[in-house]
């Protein structure tokens, strides 16, 4: 399991930037401003979950079902919430209703938020 988290979070972190160019470059001719923040919420929280999921997996050492939680919960929630993003944010230019997405986000939000308060629980229950 950590190895899983440490590539998934070098992945995130590495799409981060890569859409992050893309929207700036790109993408900011073709989309709304509002679309365009959209998009950009979605690849700021990619990378606080790259981050998140990198300091986890050197951290955790992935003996208990929760340290497992941990990373499985940021991992989907962020495939979640920000692709659903992407996706909602690109659905004008791709002439597609892509709106079945829209309660997908606050879903993916809620993975994170879990993720983050087992993270919580684990360091108050080990003290480290």
């Amino acid at each position: 399991m950590k190895t899983i988290t440490l590539i998934f979070g070098a992945v995130y972190g590495m799409l981060s930037v890569i859409l992050g160019a893309f929207g700036a470059h790109a993408l900011k001719k073709i989309l709304s401003v509002e679309r365009l923040e959209s998009f950009e919420t979605g690849v700021r929280y990619q990378m606080y979950a790259a981050f998140f999921l990198l300091i986890a997996g050197y951290i955790l050492k992935f003996e208990t079902k929760t340290e497992n939680w941990i990373s499985w919960l940021m991992i989907f929630g962020t495939m979640l919430f920000s692709f659903s993003i992407y996706g909602l944010s690109m659905q004008d230019y791709f002439g597609m209703n892509l709106k079945f997405l829209g309660p997908i986000t606050p879903l993916g939000g809620l993975l994170m938020i879990l993720s983050w308060t087992l993270l919580i629980f684990y360091f108050a229950k080990n003290r480290i």
